[in-house]
């Protein structure tokens, strides 16, 4: 079987039986699958069978639990009587309880499942509840009952996302100013109109499936057909999507399929007594590094589950695609975390998961038969072959990968490097370099740079300097040489870094602090778990400025169609720490130089005509000096038979130029 990869990467030629490997263990996966089913989409539909739903003359509600002995369903409908409502055991593990009478459950009622496993009596949360919620002033969670006064009204018919994406990550519970758990209608009300102001066209949002422990960041998921009662009723996360549509912005869910939270009670690890139920047996199963549960992706009832997922949120909630966290984690034994990706080989070892790499494809596939316009991206730091390419090119389906190296490159730099150091070949190589055809998410920063234990890219320039001047009114060298780079390092990574562009709420103003979750350590407060948007809103202070510019910076990307365009490096001086190049519409030159401002500097140019400044990091506007002008130059040949022009380069600025004529 030929492939296109090898076609697209010479050097993968030596593993063409993988990649056969690769597209016969997806063939015969589905064709086990599909038995009774014409397409992945008529196969993934766990979700309409199993859980409770109502009909007309009543309540079904099932389960499956294959090592079950007995089941039974309790809660507020029967006065918590555990053995009342026994329910019938059917074929293939599945159990089965008719509750007759339209009112037999009510809404927000409490409801258990019982599980009776070799003699002892397991308390578990329904596996496919959709509203799972804490008990107040408990550590208890119950699924409840979930009956909405009217069926919600969508009204984003036809919504398509925008092809070339600028995602804004975000987390709804710490979208707001005030130190609380914020919510979805908040984030609806408050948060959408930022995202749209600031032309960002896409929301990754995090922590939607519950999770028990908020401080996880939603990555420690125990009801995954539930969106996460903290912020809301699902018609709230529901009117966030509509509202979200109606603005142009597409919807991304962080779905969180490498592992599972461990709690029995709270989640469904062990849910029929067994350990092996959903995920490996024995310590394959155990996730060493996270404290969590894997899944056994090669079992047809999980794949069911799994793949049921990902269709539920498509259809019940309208989201655009899925943001796949932990893809890394997946397609690996020792889950990325002992290996050195330096050479093909690596992916195709002993230590690769197939049967992970054939569960990605089968979730690529039935996500575009459910709508072919969805989005996937995939969090994989080891740039698996093949990650973004279609199946029947030897790929594993994906749209995009994150670039996870950016920000590990800019982190470093920041904190080892003086900038006078740095290699501009080094940062040109990391941000311009990718698999053939295989296109990325660039970014600088995301959540993981915001946490305690590390910096924003902001925070490290400028660090305590931040709390005392930030004012307009007030000198400071170290904030004017924060800003500078602030900008420069986030026009770089958007023009250059990807096929898309992706921040982490409140990065793009330099929000000043790190995200803590209330914990013991910090006497349980919400004040760093939060995001101060008066900061970027306060004319006093600097960071409108750095608002301002991002607003200028997506609005200049989206005209010049730079995330779309070919890279064409024009110019690269290391000593004078100059670089130029054409992405788009648009030529980028850099002078990264901390101290040298360069007058008269000869700006290659892609061909001779008229040029304009259309942006510059160090106007006014953006809290610069002002020292580029917004002029026309002419680009001609000069002696060395080199097209450009001489112009004004002034030191740790970046300015954006577009030919006119």
């Amino acid at each position: 079987m030929k492939h296109k990869i090898i076609e697209y990467d010479k050097n993968l030629a030596p593993f063409e039986k993988d990649f056969d490997l690769r597209s016969e263990r997806f063939e015969n996966k589905k064709k086990q699958l599909l038995q009774n089913a014409a397409t992945l989409s008529d196969f993934a539909n766990a979700h309409l069978f199993y859980g409770f739903h109502q009909t007309a003359d009543g309540w079904y509600y099932r389960e499956w639990a294959p090592a079950a002995d007995e089941m039974y369903l309790t809660g507020d409908f029967n006065g918590w009587d555990a053995r009342s409502h026994k329910m019938e055991k059917k074929e293939n593990g599945v159990f089965e309880i008719f509750l007759p009478g339209g009112d037999a459950l009510k809404n927000n009622q409490r409801v258990q499942a019982v599980v009776i496993h070799k003699g002892q009596e397991l308390r578990r949360i329904p596996v496919y509840a959709k509203y799972v919620v804490q008990d107040e002033g408990t550590i208890e969670w119950n699924a409840r009952i979930y009956i909405p006064e009217k069926p919600f009204k969508w009204t984003d018919k036809g919504f398509k996302p925008k092809k070339n994406l600028f995602i804004y990550e975000c987390h709804v519970g710490m979208a707001q100013e005030e130190g609380k758990v914020g919510s979805y209608l908040e984030f609806k009300d408050n948060v959408l109109p930022r995202i749209k102001a600031l032309g960002y066209n896409t929301v990754q949002i995090m922590a939607v499936m519950e999770h028990p422990y908020y401080a996880s960041f939603g990555y420690q998921v125990a009801n995954f057909f539930a969106a996460s009662s903290r912020f809301g009723t699902p018609d709230d996360l529901k009117a966030l999507i509509n509202e979200a549509h109606k603005m142009g912005i597409a919807v991304l869910l962080d779905v969180v399929h490498s592992h599972a939270s461990k709690n029995t009670r709270e989640g469904f690890n062990e849910f029929d007594g067994t350990s092996y139920q959903y995920f490996h047996e024995g310590g394959k199963g155990d996730h060493s590094a996270w404290g969590t549960k894997c899944f056994n992706y090669d079992k047809n009832e999980v794949l069911h589950f799994l793949l049921s997922n990902l269709k539920f949120w498509q259809t019940e909630y309208h989201f655009d695609g899925f943001r796949f966290d932990g893809v890394t984690s997946m397609l690996y034994h020792d889950h990325g975390l002992g290996t050195a990706f330096d050479n093909n080989s690596k992916y195709f070892s002993m230590n690769t998961d197939v049967e992970a790499a054939t569960y990605l494809q089968l979730a690529s596939e039935l996500v575009r038969q459910v709508n072919p316009d969805a989005i996937l991206i995939a969090e994989d730091m080891s740039a698996m072959p093949g990650m973004c390419l279609p199946i029947e090119e030897g790929g594993l389906g994906f749209d995009y990968r994150l670039a996870m190296g950016e920000p590990d490159m800019w982190i470093r730099l920041l904190k080892e490097v003086p900038d006078e150091y740095w290699d501009l070949n080094k940062i040109y190589y990391e941000l311009a370099i990718r698999r053939s055809h295989e296109k990325v998410i660039g970014y600088c920063e995301s959540h993981d740079q915001a946490l305690v234990g590390d910096k924003t890219i902001m925070f490290r320039l400028c660090d305590s300097e931040m709390y005392t001047h930030m004012s307009r009114n007030m000198e400071s060298m170290v904030i004017d040489w924060g800003m500078a780079l602030h900008k420069m390092l986030r026009l770089i990574t958007m023009s250059l870094g990807g096929e898309g562009y992706l921040t982490f709420m409140g990065n793009e103003f330099g929000h000043p602090e790190w995200i803590d979750f209330p914990r013991e350590g910090n006497g349980w407060s919400y004040h760093y778990c939060r995001r101060q948007w008066s900061l970027a809103d306060n004319p006093d202070l600097r960071y409108g400025f750095l608002h301002a510019f991002e607003v200028d910076m997506v609005d200049m990307a989206k005209k010049q169609k730079v995330l779309s365009g070919q890279d064409k490096q024009l110019q690269l001086h290391n000593d004078d720490k100059v670089l130029v190049y054409k992405k788009g519409g648009a030529v980028f030159a850099f002078n990264f130089h901390p101290v040298n401002s360069y007058d008269g500097y000869f700006v290659e140019m892609p061909a001779a005509g008229e040029y304009e400044v259309i942006l510059s990091t160090d106007d006014y506007c953006y809290g610069g000096q002002g020292r580029v002008y917004h002029q026309t130059y002419t680009a001609k040949k000069n002696e060395n038979g080199k097209v450009g022009f001489q112009m004004y380069l002034p030191n740790r600025t970046a300015v954006v130029l577009k030919k006119v004529k």
